[in-house]
């Protein structure tokens, strides 16, 4: 692939690249694969002792085992991966979504070996990344936020007199928390003391970071989500929004495009505040700015994501553009393909996660071998996966096996168009248990289906189950 040239290293270098480390696994690490391929891009490709059957593994001209089935000795170790990028010879790395996707050192190191990260600079992806400077950034920005703490909080009693002052509820939450982690939702000033004590050492166990801050908690808002890409020539575009209400535990089950219910004129200047904080980041590549939108209509920034991320492919399929192919050639040098004009989403597309876990038992994970798997077809129907027939689903790591995801002219013939594809999809395995029957009840709920759903409703609906 020939692209303009640079200083080499790293996203803000824009370096020609030849070939690219997928620092990945599962799906994703066969989506990029697949991206290189058609730009004629060598792809050499990581892999743990788990993930040696994997059919990801297929799509890459190189392989290199990095470690045993542990993420922290594998996926999640620095040192092995950096050694398998310099020992192949890449020009690139690129780290796909969660493990090392936001770590600016790891981005650092990159940088430091002469390759490209795909992905914005390391000092945008450190700002971002702790959730108390994109705040600030977004202040500063002229963003609306939720009422909250000016930054981190280590005394309890200075904490609990901003949590008093907001009024309940409200959310700690850990400065340097991702995927719904590292939050505890407080609705009675007598439990505060606790939860801020558990959170801060949930926070501190799992992130290596114990700083958190308080804000106030929405109970039934809508989640939604603007698909930013920049480039190194000025570029700031949004590719319009996803909503991502559908959750439990804050982590996403069902996320569509555009956001049904919700005035265009609101979305827009979502759209809007996104570019700008974009814009003040000095953001570049693909990255997602978060929202929460109140049920008055007014919206907040929460997060900022310096990543693919896991729903990218609705955006793909109202706009038809390949975001993962505009990351490889942003981190190249080119510009963003569509710059200056403009982009016209069209149809609605929803994007159906299948984990392999249990609803029935708090969607505890039901990680063995798939005995069969028989994936839906038919028009207008994607499925990215790494699933496959004797495919091992591991302990060890994220328990999302396939995303189906639609698009149809509207969004009544989306939900019918998803309702038929996940009744075709046949997952078995000893002992597994997936997600597919629980979205089915989802698309039939009353409020989805009227477009009045929340961040509450699975909350919801699993209360009233027996």
């Amino acid at each position: 692939m020939n692209a303009p040239g640079g200083s080499s290293g790293g996203s803000s270098g824009g370096s020609t690249i030849s070939s690219v480390l997928i620092a990945n696994r599962g799906e994703i690490a066969l989506r990029i694969a697949r991206a290189c391929r058609e730009l004629g891009i060598r792809t050499v490709m990581v892999y743990s002792t788990a993930d040696r059957d994997s059919p990801a593994l297929r799509l890459a001209d190189q392989l290199v085992q990095i470690g045993p089935a542990a993420a922290k000795r594998s996926y999640l170790y620095p040192p092995a991966i950096i050694e398998a990028a310099l020992s192949t010879g890449v020009d690139a790395v690129h780290p796909g979504y969660g493990f090392l996707s936001e770590d600016a050192d790891f981005a650092e190191m990159c940088e430091a070996e002469g390759m490209t990260f795909i992905g914005p600079p390391p000092p945008v992806i450190a700002s971002l990344g702790d959730k108390t400077q994109a705040r600030n950034l977004a202040i500063g920005a002229g963003l609306p936020v939720l009422p909250g703490s000016a930054g981190t909080l280590s005394n309890g009693q200075a904490a609990k007199d901003v949590a008093d002052g907001i009024g309940y509820p409200v959310i700690i939450k850990a400065a340097a928390g991702g995927g719904g982690r590292g939050m505890a939702v407080v609705r009675d000033p007598r439990d505060f003391a606790k939860a801020f004590a558990e959170t801060r050492a949930s926070a501190q166990a799992v992130f290596g970071d114990g700083r958190v801050f308080v804000e106030k908690y929405v109970d039934t808002a809508r989640h939604v989500e603007v698909q930013v890409l920049a480039d190194l020539h000025g570029n700031v575009v949004s590719l319009g929004e996803r909503d991502c209400s559908v959750q439990r535990r804050r982590q996403k089950l069902i996320e569509e495009s555009p956001a049904p219910g919700i005035p265009a004129e609101l979305t827009a200047r979502i759209g809007e505040a996104a570019v700008a904080c974009a814009r003040a980041a000095g953001y570049v590549g693909a990255g997602t700015f978060e929202f929460l939108v109140d049920a008055e209509g007014g919206f907040f920034f929460i997060e900022a994501n310096c990543r693919i991320q896991v729903e990218h492919p609705v955006t793909e399929m109202v706009t038809g553009i390949d975001l993962v192919r505009e990351q490889l050639l942003i981190a190249s040098g080119r510009p963003v393909s569509f710059a200056g004009e403009g982009v016209v989403p069209r149809g609605v597309s929803i994007e159906c996660r299948v984990n392999t876990e249990d609803p029935a038992r708090g969607f505890l994970p039901t990680p063995g071998r798939v005995e069969e798997f028989v994936p839906p077809g038919g028009p207008f129907t994607r499925v990215d996966t790494h699933g496959a027939n004797g495919v091992s689903v591991s302990a060890d790591y994220d328990s999302l096996l396939a995303k189906v995801i639609v698009w149809a002219p509207d969004r009544e013939q989306a939900i019918v168009r998803m309702e038929r594809a996940l009744s075709e999809f046949v997952i078995t395995g000893r002992g597994m248990c997936t997600t597919i029957g629980f979205l089915q009840e989802v698309l039939a709920h009353p409020l989805f289906r009227e477009a009045k759903h929340h961040t509450s409703l699975v909350d919801e609906m699993i209360s009233l189950r027996p």
